[in-house]
């Protein structure tokens, strides 16, 4: 899971759906991203981005994905 993701979300208050709207993707799309099970395009990256208010490199970030799958703080 992308918790950082999850996190972002839930500070601007927003469903899936009304992320996935905004960003211009489809909810399932969105739900798989933020859970993990896919890897964004850089153009949905940067487009979720926009809407979150998050720097898009973070979808592409090694040392968060390591962090969020191991449980382990990366410092």
């Amino acid at each position: 899971m992308r918790l950082w993701l999850k996190i972002a979300r839930e500070k601007a208050a927003m469903t899936h759906e009304q992320v996935a709207e905004k960003a211009i993707i489809s909810r399932s799309y969105y739900t798989n991203i933020e859970s993990g099970t896919k890897t964004p395009s850089v153009k949905a990256a940067k487009s979720i981005a926009m809407v979150l208010g998050v720097p898009w490199e973070n979808f592409f970030n090694d040392k968060c994905s390591f962090k969020e799958h191991s449980g382990e703080e990366v410092g």
